[in-house]
């Protein structure tokens, strides 16, 4: 690192990479320095967008590169073990989209390998980072609601999706829950921890993947529920609401990014919290990486790995169960 400047390399060229570079921009204590991709046209084309110096037509040179402080991947879910796994041999920090990987065996990898390279890692479950989403998590650790019951949760989008498309294509682990159900699941697991029963049911595509999946968890050692969803074939509220024996916590839109929540505390008035500033920037998530690797932390308390894990652990339980196997996999995981 330059001074305070956090040096970035930005590996995939995305919808997801140009969004975190566009926030990046916006930091005064963040640059990026170099891009990767698979062909040095595309890496190119971006870097000439967004004025980034380098432009790879590889992955290896970008983490080779001396000059940069942490890697964002950000390439489609099968590409996360490899890509990311590269850079943390290389002794690069890294930031890893979500879901982390198609499973939890790959997660598992990427997580032993980061430790014995003693290097940062995170999943970019730019939600934990949230100011809106943190204070709920903090609200329901003080017993604001009393002790939690239900948790309920959507994503799901109206499509129509092509058979070609990426969401479509078990080969980059599509479907809804991978890509929109993690968002459900994270959610339920902030607050609860890892379930010891996991039920689903879904409608699957021909290729394979699903397209709208119910899942049912529990928790029976606290008494707690959750009822999840997801969908590439209709567009749900995507709202959140957490019930306790004290209260309610009601999230009427964009749970995973809220601008507002209300939180309903029995025999008071309802309270609105409010929160200020672009509720979809993922300047949150990068702020917590650059602080952790600045303190010289190997994760971040906010998303910790362990939390990562279970989460995939969780995805792997819901596979299990609605008979998806993406190409490699000999069963759900």
């Amino acid at each position: 690192m330059t001074s305070n400047t956090v040096r970035w390399g930005v590996l995939a060229t995305g919808g997801m990479a140009a969004r975190f570079v566009e926030d990046l921009s916006a930091m005064p204590d963040a640059e990026v320095v170099a891009v990767a991709s698979r062909t040095e046209a595309s890496a190119k084309t971006f870097a000439d967008r967004f004025g980034i110096p380098r432009a790879y037509g590889d992955w290896a040179s970008l983490a080779a590169d001396e000059d940069v402080d942490v890697v964002y991947v950000a390439t489609p879910h099968s590409a996360h073990r490899a890509a990311a796994g590269l850079c943390l041999a290389a002794g690069k920090p890294v930031l890893c989209e979500k879901p982390f990987t198609l499973n939890a065996a790959e997660a598992a990898e990427l997580v032993e390998l980061a430790r014995l390279h003693g290097t940062f890692l995170m999943e970019a479950m730019w939600m934990y980072c949230h100011p809106a989403v943190r204070r709920i998590a903090e609200l329901v650790r003080e017993g604001a609601i009393g002790d939690v019951r239900t948790v309920q949760a959507d994503f799901g989008l109206a499509g129509p999706f092509a058979p070609n498309h990426r969401l479509r294509d078990p080969a980059l682990g599509g479907g809804a829950l991978l890509d929109l159900g993690v968002y459900p699941v994270a959610f339920a697991l902030l607050l609860l921890g890892e379930p010891e029963r996991v039920q689903a049911d879904a409608l699957l595509s021909p290729e394979g993947v699903d397209l709208n999946t119910g899942m049912l968890l529990g928790w029976p050692d606290k008494g707690a529920t959750a009822l999840l969803s997801c969908s590439i074939t209709a567009g749900t509220p995507v709202t959140a609401s957490v019930t306790g024996t004290a209260g309610r916590i009601d999230v009427p839109d964009g749970f995973f990014f809220p601008e507002r929540f209300v939180l309903h505390r029995d025999g008071k008035d309802p309270e609105e919290f409010l929160f200020d500033g672009r509720r979809d920037s993922l300047h949150h998530e990068a702020a917590e990486v650059m602080r952790a690797v600045r303190a010289g932390e190997k994760e971040s308390p906010l998303v910790p790995l362990e939390g990562t894990l279970a989460v995939m652990r969780t995805l792997d339980a819901v596979r299990e169960r609605i008979g998806v196997r993406f190409p490699g996999e000999s069963h759900g995981g």
